[in-house]
């Protein structure tokens, strides 16, 4: 698990946590468990909330841990500024990191799902948040692996088509290269998630 902390942002947000698992076995039963978090009341419903309160982003959409921290980083951002446009800072991610502004389809496409297999569970808190990888091997039935595991997990062809960039002609330029087109199509990425808040 990494963990990285931002000191110039409000305390209770400036630390985020970043695990990668890999063979994960309980993803339909994962996101069953979130839907009923969300519709439970009292202090039961408080609880289950809090054992869910991450963002569960399918890993193979993600291009690179830049392509997701900045995903991160604009989700604490509009949160700080109190600009979020979904319910909570984690699902903001999400929508942070689809190209359109449909919140519906950012999680469908970026959650998990019930045939992901690969998830990379984020947490933002405050630093004095402890256990949080025990809490996220609570939660998620798979093998936490060290994130440099996320190049061979990535796939390529449904970022370009979710991103619409076959026809882009720096993409086309670099097909041949399939490491050259790999760096331009997250270079792309990268930098429409980084101008999403900006032009929306």
């Amino acid at each position: 698990m990494l963990s990285f902390h931002y000191a110039h942002l409000p305390t209770a947000i400036s630390t985020v946590h970043v695990a990668l698992y890999t063979s994960v076995s309980n993803a339909a039963a994962l996101r069953a468990r979130i839907v009923r978090a969300s519709q439970l009341e009292g202090t039961e419903g408080d609880a289950e909330r809090e054992a869910v309160n991450f963002a569960f982003v399918e890993a193979r959409l993600i291009c690179s841990p830049l392509h997701l921290q900045t995903a991160v980083y604009q989700a604490i951002l509009a949160q700080a500024q109190g600009t979020l446009r979904t319910k909570t800072v984690h699902s903001e991610i999400l929508w942070a990191l689809n190209p359109t502004n449909n919140i519906t389809e950012a999680i469908r496409r970026y959650g998990v799902s019930d045939a992901s297999t690969s998830l990379i569970v984020v947490r933002i808190s405050s630093p004095d948040l402890k256990d949080v990888e025990a809490q996220m091997s609570a939660v998620v039935a798979g093998t936490l692996v060290p994130s440099d595991d996320l190049a061979r997990i990535t796939d390529w062809t449904s970022v370009k088509k979710h991103y619409k960039l076959n026809g882009e002609a720096a993409v086309k330029e670099a097909a041949k290269d399939p490491a050259r087109e790999q760096v331009v199509v997250n270079e792309i990425v990268t930098s429409s998630v980084a101008m999403k808040s900006v032009t929306t």
